[in-house]
């Protein structure tokens, strides 16, 4: 089984900076894709960001220039800094990761961009 803990988040004003931070434990090793993804009320779950193990990225359009993903892999940790906030960016935010062909969950953290 794979655990995924996520922290950070809250409410933050347009224009500010959030950072999130998920932390994967038990039997996880290798090589393995870490991603968040984000879900705002009545609609689906999009995919934010990813970063493989070599660190390779890519990212939505709406969070391009805007956000960084990055990991530490010997901390089996993915992190996601938030820049130039918009009320859109609104949303939970859920940590992913694809190990062996499974999809494994955090939590998910919520991000409330408001004035």
């Amino acid at each position: 089984q794979v655990q995924l803990v996520e922290s950070g988040g809250g409410l933050v004003q347009p224009g500010g900076s959030l950072a999130l931070s998920c932390t994967a434990s038990g039997n996880i090793f290798g090589i393995y894709t870490m991603a968040w993804y984000r879900q705002a009320p009545g609609k689906q779950r999009d995919l934010v960001a990813t970063c493989t193990r070599s660190g390779n990225t890519n990212y939505a359009e709406s969070v391009k220039g805007r956000f960084t993903i990055s990991r530490d892999n010997a901390k089996k940790t993915v992190y996601l800094r938030m820049d130039s906030l918009k009320p859109e960016d609104t949303a939970i935010y859920y940590c992913n990761v694809l190990f062996r062909g499974a999809d494994y969950w955090g939590q998910g953290t919520q991000v409330t961009v408001s004035s």
